[in-house]
């Protein structure tokens, strides 16, 4: 487990330094936040952390899909991807109140379903909710993406640009 979480950092390393910098959308003076450098998604202890120059921003305790053990591997499987992510779009209109999603799959993530013959799915998220109140009494509840509290997201999404790295670690 060690080599594989140095192997995803060690990769992490040239994945972000080959990332534009970041395009922060305009804050307001008042409110504005210092913006997020790194998203690190901590799967076994159930937490994101967001960082600016290796310094912390913020903690937040998180839910995981369904299944969270284990790399996602194809459409369907319950499970939240382990390994090297961007944010790659906004979504202020999303159905769980914003979302921020990741460059999931990436080409070995495709490239590993591909072997397999199956489908790696995608469409995989940081968001709010759940919008099902059955689901705020499970630890692990979603398809695959990564779940905050409204009120969380609404603080994540002001500190997280485009082009932000998320690594996600077992």
């Amino acid at each position: 487990m060690k080599k594989q979480i140095g192997a995803i950092l060690a990769s992490a390393a040239i994945f972000v330094a080959q990332i534009p910098p970041a395009m922060a959308e305009p804050a307001d003076a008042e409110t504005a936040r210092p913006l997020a450098d790194l998203v690190m998604i901590y799967k076994s202890s159930h937490k994101l952390v967001l960082f600016n120059n290796r310094k912390p921003l913020g903690t937040y305790k998180i839910h995981l899909g369904f299944a969270p053990v284990g790399d996602k591997v194809r459409e369907g499987d319950g499970r939240t991807p382990e390994g090297t992510y961007y944010i790659n779009r906004r979504n202020a209109n999303s159905a769980y109140h914003l979302s921020l999603g990741l460059s999931y799959p990436n080409a070995g993530d495709i490239a590993q379903a591909a072997a397999l013959g199956v489908n790696p799915g995608g469409d995989i998220f940081i968001h709010g909710g759940p919008t099902n109140p059955r689901d705020r009494f499970k630890q692990d509840w979603t398809a695959g993406c990564i779940a905050v509290s409204d009120r969380e997201i609404e603080e994540i999404w002001s500190m997280v640009p485009l082009g932000t790295p998320v690594i996600v670690v077992p």
